[in-house]
């Protein structure tokens, strides 16, 4: 498989899982992974993608650090304050794992960043905080081919699912459970409710969980089920999630069909919880 000595090392217990082994190692140094948000759940996805060996990492965001950052941006640090976030995360990324290629984009997230930029990846990221960010990379990942993995954090409540409805039935995409973005103020944000920091981390980590599994081929990927988790009450549990015949993305008379909806929109920022 042509590994070097140091990444034979470095991998070895991935090597020793039987689901993964030298071959599942070699798929993932090969894979490219897009993340939109280098924040609190961008951090802990981004720290264990570089230190598993994806081979190519994509970080999207138009944000500099701030200290309110720091409660649970966990790739990020002081000395880094005012920097533009991707520049900051590229720092903690390259001391984990310098064999990573880091491909930064530092810019807003619109409709031509999405049709530009999500074609170069195998699978997408969304670690973003609002509405018309999400809408627009679930539609932009339908469209374009590329599985979605999203997961959603307030306060002490977070959520996770993997959308791959390009594939056909019976897998849903992200319409098929929003079919409409909530009017707005309804939902606040985290910098208006808060969130416990150590929430986002388990969030983030568990999407990480779910890149490594699909770009792997192993386990029962989170398409068509919703997991929710209530921090303070310790409690996961499972929505099922089904294709929507009447889906106006994926369903058969479908009603969106490329992101120009999205284009007439102004440019989003990728905040990220």
């Amino acid at each position: 498989m042509d590994f070097s000595e140091d990444e034979l090392h470095r991998y070895s217990r991935h090597i020793l899982l039987r689901e993964v082994g030298a071959a599942g190692q070699a798929r993932l140094r090969a894979a490219r992974v897009l993340l939109v948000g280098a924040g609190g759940l961008g951090s802990p996805l981004a720290l264990y993608l570089a230190a598993a060996g994806v081979g190519t990492l994509g970080l999207l965001d138009h944000d500099a650090l701030e200290l309110s950052n720091l409660q649970r941006q966990v790739a990020h640090a002081t000395a880094r304050l005012g920097q533009p976030k991707v520049d900051s995360a590229a720092a903690a990324l390259r001391a984990l794992n310098p064999e990573v290629r880091l491909e930064l984009h530092h810019r807003r997230l619109d409709a031509d960043a999405a049709q530009e930029l999500i074609p170069r990846y195998d699978l997408v990221c969304d670690g973003t905080d609002n509405f018309p960010t999400r809408f627009l990379l679930g539609d932009a990942c339908h469209l374009l081919g590329r599985p979605l993995v999203s997961a959603a954090v307030l306060r002490f409540e977070g959520q996770l699912s993997v959308f791959r409805g390009h594939l056909g039935a019976p897998h849903p995409c992200h319409r098929c459970l929003h079919p409409e973005m909530p009017p707005e103020g309804l939902v606040p944000s985290c910098s208006e409710a808060g969130v416990l920091g150590a929430v986002v981390g388990v969030m983030g980590t568990l999407q990480a969980t779910e890149v490594l599994k699909l770009l792997l081929g192993i386990g029962e990927p989170m398409d068509g089920r919703l997991m929710l988790w209530d921090a303070l009450a310790m409690r996961f549990r499972e929505v099922r999630l089904r294709r929507d015949p009447g889906c106006a993305l994926c369903g058969p008379q479908a009603s969106i069909r490329d992101l120009s909806a999205h284009r007439a929109a102004a440019p989003l920022a990728c905040t990220a919880p």
